[in-house]
């Protein structure tokens, strides 16, 4: 299963996308800026290649997408919240209601969660590629 984010435009707080599932459009996503230079907490991870699994959360305390690999960055997650201080270098999905601020996120990410979870138990190899 081949996840694509594609990022659209970005401030100097946060970094809205589209994210896609075997190119059909799934989602919206907010992430924290992008930058030359990584800030703990607050920057999106770079473009590119990364394979995703699905393991527990010892945050979250539950099952979730890891975006493994990421240089500079660990603990990388694909999960629910609203506005970029919810990112903290991970990428949130949802709908976007307005410029700082993404809707219906836990109800994304269950059904996200749900394709995500059939894709592994069918043994698909999940990636994600951001550009």
């Amino acid at each position: 299963m081949k996840l694509t984010l594609q990022r659209a435009h970005g401030t100097t707080d946060y970094t809205h996308g589209k994210l896609f599932i075997d190119d059909e459009y799934f989602c919206d996503t907010m992430e924290d800026q992008e930058r030359e230079s990584k800030v703990s907490g607050k920057t999106a991870i770079p473009m590119g290649h990364y394979r995703v699994i699905i393991d527990m959360s010892t945050r979250f305390k539950q099952l979730m997408p890891l975006i493994l690999n990421v240089p500079n960055f660990t603990g990388v997650r694909i999960h629910s919240g609203n506005t970029s201080a919810d990112t903290e270098g991970c990428v949130l999905v949802g709908e976007l209601l307005r410029d700082d601020f993404i809707t219906h996120s836990r109800a994304t990410f269950k059904t996200l969660m749900d394709t995500l979870l059939d894709a592994t138990h069918a043994n698909q190899v999940i990636t994600i590629e951001i550009t």
